[in-house]
Protein backbone atom coordinates (compact mmCIF):
# COMPACT_ATOMS: atom_id res chain seq x y z
CA UNK A 1 0.00 0.00 0.00
CA UNK A 2 2.86 2.42 0.57
CA UNK A 3 3.67 2.37 -3.18
CA UNK A 4 0.25 3.72 -4.12
CA UNK A 5 1.24 7.41 -3.65
CA UNK A 6 4.31 6.90 -5.87
CA UNK A 7 2.26 5.25 -8.60
CA UNK A 8 -0.38 7.97 -8.33
CA UNK A 9 2.27 10.71 -8.50
CA UNK A 10 3.91 9.08 -11.52
CA UNK A 11 0.54 8.85 -13.24
CA UNK A 12 -0.19 12.53 -12.59
CA UNK A 13 3.24 13.54 -13.93
CA UNK A 14 2.57 11.45 -17.03
CA UNK A 15 -0.79 13.13 -17.58
CA UNK A 16 0.77 16.56 -17.14
CA UNK A 17 3.44 15.75 -19.74
CA UNK A 18 0.79 14.57 -22.20
CA UNK A 19 -1.28 17.69 -21.63
CA UNK A 20 1.71 19.97 -22.23
CA UNK A 21 2.73 18.04 -25.33
CA UNK A 22 -0.62 18.87 -26.96
CA UNK A 23 -0.27 22.63 -26.40
CA UNK A 24 1.19 24.28 -29.51
CA UNK A 25 4.35 26.27 -28.98
CA UNK A 26 3.89 30.04 -28.79
CA UNK A 27 5.99 30.61 -31.90
CA UNK A 28 4.06 28.09 -33.95
CA UNK A 29 0.80 29.64 -32.83
CA UNK A 30 2.04 33.13 -33.74
CA UNK A 31 2.99 31.97 -37.23
CA UNK A 32 -0.31 30.13 -37.65
CA UNK A 33 -2.28 33.17 -36.43
CA UNK A 34 -0.54 35.40 -38.99
CA UNK A 35 -1.27 32.88 -41.76
CA UNK A 36 -4.95 32.93 -40.74
CA UNK A 37 -4.98 36.74 -40.56
CA UNK A 38 -3.58 36.97 -44.09
CA UNK A 39 -5.43 34.21 -45.90
CA UNK A 40 -8.58 33.14 -44.05
CA UNK A 41 -11.69 35.23 -44.68
CA UNK A 42 -13.91 34.40 -41.71
CA UNK A 43 -16.80 36.65 -42.75
CA UNK A 44 -16.91 35.60 -46.39
CA UNK A 45 -20.00 33.78 -47.63
CA UNK A 46 -18.12 32.41 -50.66
CA UNK A 47 -18.21 28.60 -50.43
CA UNK A 48 -14.54 28.40 -51.49
CA UNK A 49 -13.52 30.75 -48.65
CA UNK A 50 -15.64 28.83 -46.15
CA UNK A 51 -14.15 25.51 -47.28
CA UNK A 52 -10.61 26.92 -47.01
CA UNK A 53 -11.36 28.23 -43.52
CA UNK A 54 -12.66 24.82 -42.45
CA UNK A 55 -9.63 23.06 -43.92
CA UNK A 56 -7.18 25.41 -42.19
CA UNK A 57 -9.01 24.99 -38.87
CA UNK A 58 -8.88 21.21 -39.31
CA UNK A 59 -5.19 20.89 -40.22
CA UNK A 60 -3.95 23.77 -38.02
CA UNK A 61 -0.21 23.21 -37.57
CA UNK A 62 -0.05 20.99 -40.62
CA UNK A 63 -0.38 24.05 -42.84
CA UNK A 64 3.42 24.08 -42.39
CA UNK A 65 4.23 20.80 -40.67
CA UNK A 66 3.97 17.10 -41.43
CA UNK A 67 2.67 14.83 -38.69
CA UNK A 68 2.94 15.65 -35.01
CA UNK A 69 6.71 16.31 -34.82
CA UNK A 70 7.14 20.04 -35.34
CA UNK A 71 10.62 19.64 -36.81
CA UNK A 72 9.04 17.89 -39.80
CA UNK A 73 7.95 20.56 -42.27
CA UNK A 74 6.23 20.31 -45.60
CA UNK A 75 7.54 22.32 -48.57
CA UNK A 76 5.66 25.45 -47.47
CA UNK A 77 6.97 25.16 -43.92
CA UNK A 78 10.51 24.63 -45.19
CA UNK A 79 10.30 27.78 -47.30
CA UNK A 80 9.07 29.81 -44.32
CA UNK A 81 11.70 28.27 -42.06
CA UNK A 82 14.42 29.73 -44.29
CA UNK A 83 13.09 33.25 -43.58
CA UNK A 84 11.94 33.05 -39.97
CA UNK A 85 13.58 32.14 -36.70
CA UNK A 86 11.10 30.34 -34.49
CA UNK A 87 12.14 32.09 -31.29
CA UNK A 88 13.48 35.45 -32.47
CA UNK A 89 10.59 36.23 -34.83
CA UNK A 90 7.58 34.91 -32.92
CA UNK A 91 6.50 38.42 -31.84
CA UNK A 92 7.47 40.19 -35.07
CA UNK A 93 4.19 40.30 -37.00
CA UNK A 94 5.63 42.48 -39.76
CA UNK A 95 8.46 40.03 -40.43
CA UNK A 96 6.08 37.07 -40.38
CA UNK A 97 3.76 38.82 -42.85
CA UNK A 98 6.72 39.73 -45.09
CA UNK A 99 7.85 36.09 -45.05
CA UNK A 100 4.34 34.94 -45.97
CA UNK A 101 4.37 37.40 -48.90
CA UNK A 102 7.80 36.23 -50.06
CA UNK A 103 6.95 32.54 -49.85
CA UNK A 104 3.62 33.09 -51.64
CA UNK A 105 5.63 33.98 -54.77
CA UNK A 106 7.69 30.77 -54.68
CA UNK A 107 6.81 27.69 -56.70
CA UNK A 108 5.27 24.89 -54.71
CA UNK A 109 7.74 22.53 -56.36
CA UNK A 110 11.08 24.34 -56.58
CA UNK A 111 12.27 21.83 -59.20
CA UNK A 112 9.34 22.65 -61.49
CA UNK A 113 9.10 26.28 -62.56
CA UNK A 114 5.69 25.51 -64.08
CA UNK A 115 4.26 24.41 -60.73
CA UNK A 116 1.81 26.80 -59.10
CA UNK A 117 3.16 29.18 -56.50
CA UNK A 118 2.15 28.72 -52.90
CA UNK A 119 0.09 31.89 -53.23
CA UNK A 120 -1.72 30.59 -56.31
CA UNK A 121 -2.65 27.42 -54.43
CA UNK A 122 -4.02 29.48 -51.55
CA UNK A 123 -5.99 31.67 -53.98
CA UNK A 124 -7.53 28.46 -55.36
CA UNK A 125 -8.65 27.55 -51.84
CA UNK A 126 -6.00 24.84 -51.45
CA UNK A 127 -3.44 24.35 -48.74
CA UNK A 128 -0.08 25.75 -49.85
CA UNK A 129 1.68 22.39 -49.62
CA UNK A 130 -1.24 20.32 -50.87
CA UNK A 131 -2.88 17.64 -48.79
CA UNK A 132 -6.36 19.09 -48.98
Amino acid sequence: MKHVPCVLAAGLVGLAILALARVPAKADKAFFDEFVAKYVKPDSTDPKDQAFKATVEKVRCNVCHVGRVKKNRNAYGQALDKLLDRQADKDNKAKIQAALDTVAKQHSNPDDQKSPTFGELIQQGKLPAGGD
